[in-house]
């Protein structure tokens, strides 16, 4: 997907290496860990310790504006759902989402909801969706003045997101109470690593996250590289005297652990490992190590010692149901090389071998969904009370599951992954997403679980 989007603004990427023959330096705005500090930091314990026995994650993907528009969607339908359907009430099921983890374009969508609430009903079109940023960063690349200056094109990116989205909100600003949790995903380009803008991996930087700008999370979890630079934190070490972070020191007596999630998570280990040699740390775009958003969600839930244990922790009243939505914007390749004879282009191999790479990742990353959340509801179910696990994905393919389906499939397939859709796309999408989640069977039987309890 990553390399899609490289190819539809190749005139672009030319502009922009013409325009990096000398050398941009990261602008730096984290701050040093203050032990001392009467905020609350924007931490795994910000999840609500809510009195529902419904439990709802939601985890948007990477895909530019597309992904944004699908993920609204989704969001849109859940807030027009009651918790309880026979007696409608003020709560909606959006209301009960306790965590939202994202990446790259499904980042903006996230941050927005964390940062004004339902808001993003009445704002979030005009501020982003409908907003052509691809061409205002063009525009402002083109600038000579821009061309002998000591930054690169994010900074250019993160002023505009500033300026129409987030208005210089920081991860304080983000903590409001009645908020679910919002992870925002990046890649630490040095270590190959997927990294969240959580308190808990600030720590590991030596870093205080709620003085950090929304707009430049947002940035890094979407900054495709060779199109942008990464954006650059400094790390601190002689600002914090604690030896491993405590989430660290869980997974050294963990039982039953997912191996895969503990070893992403041990991978860490490396930023105190080599604390004193990492002075800056380069994030980019996080949907290089997990496009679907989903990897987050596993690793809090190991961190925190397990599902029993971020229960009694973290999710308060006892689970009856617990609800993982994936959303999706991924596409695949329609194109038939096998009855041509001529050889495919460049742009097509790329093309074709990264939605290749991309499918047999986000299987695998499904997989561990899918065992971790049928392990975590064996965990904290009781004879009393019987946990229900439901897995929704939220994909593309799913229209071409029935002939009708198809047609609208080939032109959603089509819509591009930048930055820049027409109001038609936009409200495609969104339309697009809230009849994927409310047709779904895996959410259908959520519903007809959830009034049978109520009947």
């Amino acid at each position: 997907m990553l390399i899609r989007y490289m190819l539809k603004f190749s005139g672009f990427i030319i502009v922009a290496l013409f325009v990096s023959s000398c050398a941009s330096y990261g602008v730096i705005e984290n701050e040093p860990l203050n032990q001392n500090a009467s905020h609350q930091s924007y931490s795994i314990k910000k999840i609500r310790n809510d009195e529902t026995d419904v439990k709802i994650i939601l985890a948007f993907s990477g895909g530019g504006t597309r992904a944004a528009a699908l993920a609204y969607g989704v969001m849109e339908a859940l807030h027009e759902i009651s918790v309880d359907q026979d007696e409608p009430s003020a709560r909606s099921l959006l209301d009960e989402v306790q965590v939202i983890s994202s990446v790259s374009g499904g980042s903006f969508t996230s941050a927005y909801y964390g940062l004004y609430g339902n808001r993003i009903f009445e704002d979030f079109k005009t501020d982003f969706l409908l907003r052509d940023i691809d061409s205002e960063i063009i525009f402002n690349a083109m600038n000579p003045l821009f061309w002998f200056g000591s930054t690169g094109r994010t900074e250019l990116a993160v002023d505009i997101y500033e300026k129409y989205i987030f208005h210089g909100k920081t991860f304080a600003d983000m903590n409001r109470p009645d908020a679910p949790l919002i992870i925002i995903n990046a890649t630490d380009l040095g270590n190959g690593i997927r990294f969240s803008f959580l308190q808990e991996y600030f720590n590991l930087l030596c870093s205080d996250l709620s003085t950090f700008p929304v707009a430049r999370a947002v940035a890094a979890s979407s900054a495709v590289p060779v199109l942008f630079n990464p954006i650059v934190v400094e790390t601190y070490p002689e600002s914090c005297k604690q030896n491993d972070p405590a989430f660290l020191e869980i997974l050294k007596y963990r039982d039953r652990a997912n191996d895969q999630v503990v070893e992403a998570l041990k991978e860490l280990q490396i930023y105190i490992d080599k604390k004193s040699e990492t002075q800056y740390v380069h994030f980019v775009d996080g949907g290089i190590t997990d496009n679907l958003g989903l990897r987050a969600g596993l690793e809090i839930i190991e961190a925190s010692g397990g599902a029993k244990s971020a229960q009694l922790n973290l999710l308060g009243k006892a689970a009856r149901q617990i609800m993982v939505i994936s959303v999706d914007a991924s596409t695949k390749s329609v194109e038939n090389m096998n009855d041509k004879r001529i050889q495919p282009s460049v742009g097509e191999v790329i093309s074709v071998a990264t939605d290749v790479q991309l499918l047999l990742y986000n299987r695998a990353t499904y997989d561990l969904m899918e065992t971790g959340l049928d392990k975590w509801a064996k965990e904290i179910s009781t004879p009393q009370n019987q946990v229900t696990p439901y897995f929704v994905k939220v994909e593309f393919k799913s229209l071409q599951k029935n002939i009708s389906g198809i047609p609208k499939f080939l032109k959603i397939n089509r819509i591009p992954t930048n930055f820049s859709l027409t109001e038609d796309q936009v409200e495609k999408l969104i339309q697009t997403g809230r009849e994927l989640l409310l047709e779904n069977p895996e959410f259908k039987r959520f519903l007809e679980d959830r009034a049978d309890k109520f009947s």
